[in-house]
């Protein structure tokens, strides 16, 4: 059975997730950082600021919404549609993903959510890998993009 198969359906599913919690999360700490009764639900204590560039939680959310669950957005909807450069934008979600989370760690303590971000950015990248064909030596691309003939 061709991993690849398997791998693209999956693929789909992470990046929805990313970018739908992303988007609710940073929508979340928007409203969080401006709707005070708010505040002590939706945001993490104010204390995790302190030494990052930001006062509150206004600029984080609204990076979170827009950067980490817009590119993820954007990488579901070209795989989706199959588009030219659909792994390449699948890729760099992963990435952004992995360098969000790393950015964060600096300032938040961890948390089970860092870890679950973690791994789907683990799995972003390891997924564009096998739909790439890296991890099937039987399988090789050609420099046109065709799979290589079988060897018998």
């Amino acid at each position: 059975m061709d991993t690849r198969l398997i791998a693209r359906p999956i693929l789909l599913g992470v990046e929805g997730f990313v970018a739908l919690t992303a988007v609710a999360g940073g929508v979340a700490l928007i409203l969080g950082a401006s709707i005070a009764s708010l505040s002590t639900v939706l945001v993490p204590p104010g204390d995790y600021l302190e030494g990052s560039p930001f006062q509150s939680y206004l600029i984080p959310g609204i990076l979170l919404a827009v950067v980490l669950g817009g590119i993820h957005a954007i990488a579901f909807v070209a795989m989706m549609r199959r588009t030219r450069h659909d792994l390449f934008v699948a890729a760099t979600a992963g990435f952004a993903a992995l360098i969000w989370i790393f950015v964060q760690m600096l300032f938040i303590p961890f948390s089970f959510l860092q870890a679950v971000y973690f791994v789907c950015g683990l799995a972003e990248i390891g997924l564009v890998m096998v739909l790439l064909g890296l991890f099937a030596p039987d399988r090789r691309p050609v420099p046109d993009g065709r799979p290589a003939p079988e060897h018998p």
